[in-house]
């Protein structure tokens, strides 16, 4: 069946990746009463880390095998498949009272929200034919970047009226919308479910809600109450007879669904999946929850990268002995090796602005956290128009053009950035430097994305998205980790150097050669990113019959 406004279905999944992007951002300034709803003190930061390590290790570890269902499958279904996970994922979140509960829900989170993007690049793909995938593209990263300027903003607007809890339905709330516009955008009814996994699945739903939730009638009642009543001396709410119970919908749903989507896994390579998934969450783990000031690789990097080189190793092993691997074969090769390359250096340039320059801002400028983040916008308000340039411009210009120049200006920006010091920050300079930044990454988003689809066959174009996600997210990551280790070293060598240390100006001034530290790392970065870049193709792709085929809406649906 052809989707009678395919457009519209890809304006409809853009806007659920910027739900996705906005989520990802959105406990920056709810992190802290997150912690107090689980009963974690501010002094407990670092047993918080699971909370936004858990985000990432959902959306990064499973990515590669969405992006091979958006292969096998329709990406209508995958779309409505991912929103729907997301929107678990995000009533769990805002029930959880304990802090496995809510790491589980931004587990689930981040496996909704992360494979939202690949489908939609693949959409991109099956409606525009080479050389004309630029603008869409551009639009898609533009979507995406635009979510992250929002999702602190609104986090913040909800947190002044309400509370944290708040977010989260409202994510749900958003996520059962974007599924009945996905629905209407696509022109197909939902196929008819069989009626035993329907009947498992709401109770499943309608029983865990419950017992997460457990409404203070129930549990105050004499004889409703009893079910509620923990096992022991445990105080969670799952280790309940009502929790049980809902545990055990959960399994038996998973065993009487499983014929429907059983076969599918196992065309996808769910072996090959599991061996990547365990090799990138290793390393997501290892770098998002180690502690900086103290560490790069702690106790947890010292089994779990072994564990992960193991693991890739195995899946390198399995990749070329079976038939039909979960990377295709020939996915990763000339232009696409570039892409991954690039990709992963504009992650470092973008996440050391993101975390760093509010860091600087509260040394230099304000004690505020919120005015430090509003220095950020800046920045932040360039990508999304640098995303939409570098789509544009893709008409014209090749790939590595665009993201060469793109990266070289932000590379400029960088560097520039690591001279700043004490009042940098009150300067129209400094609005200039940190636009031109935004708009150099924001340039590199939409042709890096380009030259991988073209390079990948047109059956692959879900996994290679997906692979060029995450590159950009193990660079932001690991990237992060290694600059802020090198840039805390000079910190403390700095400190280690003063006469006094207990001068507070000289405090301030060696906390400002840390942050300039990771500006010059990010810069170098983004210039390894701009000279990768010539990989990516110098003149502008131009589709043939033999590589592409025919190009419809028929493949989204």
């Amino acid at each position: 069946m052809r989707s009678p406004a395919p457009r519209a279905l890809l304006a409809t999944a853009s806007v659920a990746v910027a739900l996705a992007a906005a989520d990802t951002y959105v406990v920056v300034l709810a992190l802290t009463d997150m912690m107090t709803g689980v009963g974690l003190g501010i002094d407990a930061l670092q047993k918080a880390t699971p909370i936004i390590s858990g985000f990432l290790l959902g959306y990064i570890a499973v990515l590669p095998l969405i992006g091979r269902l958006a292969d096998l499958v329709a990406r209508q279904r995958i779309l409505v498949a991912c929103l729907a996970i997301f929107v678990v994922g995000s009533a769990v979140t805002a029930l959880a009272v304990e802090l496995p509960v809510l790491v589980s829900g931004r587990v689930l989170q981040g496996i909704g929200g992360g494979g939202l993007v690949p489908a939609t690049l693949a959409l991109v793909a099956d409606l525009w034919p080479v050389g004309r995938r630029g603008v869409p593209l551009g639009v898609v990263g533009a979507v995406q970047e635009l979510g992250s300027v929002l999702g602190p903003v609104l986090g913040a607007v909800v947190l002044a009226v309400s509370g944290w809890r708040t977010i989260f339905w409202l994510n749900a709330i958003a996520g059962v919308v974007l599924t009945g516009a996905v629905l209407l955008a696509g022109g197909q009814r939902p196929g008819r479910p069989r009626a035993v996994p329907l009947v498992v699945g709401v109770l499943a739903l309608v029983v865990t809600g419950v017992a997460l939730a457990a409404p203070q009638r129930l549990v105050t009642d004499v004889t409703l109450g009893v079910p509620f009543v923990p096992f022991g001396g445990s105080t969670s709410r799952l280790a309940t007879p009502v929790g049980v119970v809902a545990l055990v919908l959960v399994l038996a749903w998973l065993a009487v669904s499983a014929r429907g989507w059983w076969a599918v896994l196992g065309r996808a390579d769910l072996p090959g999946a599991l061996l990547l998934a365990v090799a990138l969450g290793s390393v997501v783990l290892t770098f998002a929850a180690s502690d900086p000031e103290r560490e790069v690789v702690g106790p947890l990097g010292l089994a779990l990268l072994p564990l992960g080189a193991l693991a890739f190793g195995a899946y390198l092993w399995r990749h070329r002995r079976v038939e039909t691997p979960l990377v295709a074969r020939g996915v990763v090769r000339g232009r696409a090796r570039y892409a991954l390359l690039v990709s992963a250096c504009a992650g470092v340039a973008l996440v050391a602005v993101v975390v760093d320059v509010p860091v600087l801002a509260r040394l230099t400028l304000t004690s505020s956290q919120t005015e430090a983040a509003l220095v950020l916008v800046r920045f932040l308000v360039a990508v999304p128009v640098g995303a939409l340039l570098g789509g544009w411009s893709l008409r014209r210009l090749g790939d590595g053009v665009v993201s060469g120049v793109g990266l070289a200006l932000a590379a400029v920006g960088l560097f520039v950035m690591s001279r700043w010091g004490d009042g940098a920050l009150d300067h129209l300079s400094a609005t200039v430097v940190l636009a031109l930044v935004g708009l150099g990454i924001g340039l590199a988003l939409a042709p890096v994305n380009n030259a991988a689809l073209t390079a990948a066959p047109h059956e692959a174009h879900g996994v290679a998205s997906a692979l060029v996600v995450v590159a950009r997210m193990v660079g932001m990551v690991v990237g992060l980790a290694l600059l802020t280790a090198i840039g805390l070293h000079r910190y403390y060598a700095t400190v280690a150097a003063l006469p006094d240390q207990s001068d507070t100006k000289a405090l301030v001034a060696a906390g400002v050669v840390q942050v300039q530290t990771v500006f010059a790392g990010a810069a170098v970065a983004a210039l390894a990113g701009a000279a990768a870049s010539t990989g990516l193709g110098l003149r502008p792709a131009v589709a043939t019959p033999a590589q592409h085929g025919v190009f419809s809406a028929e493949r989204a649906l």
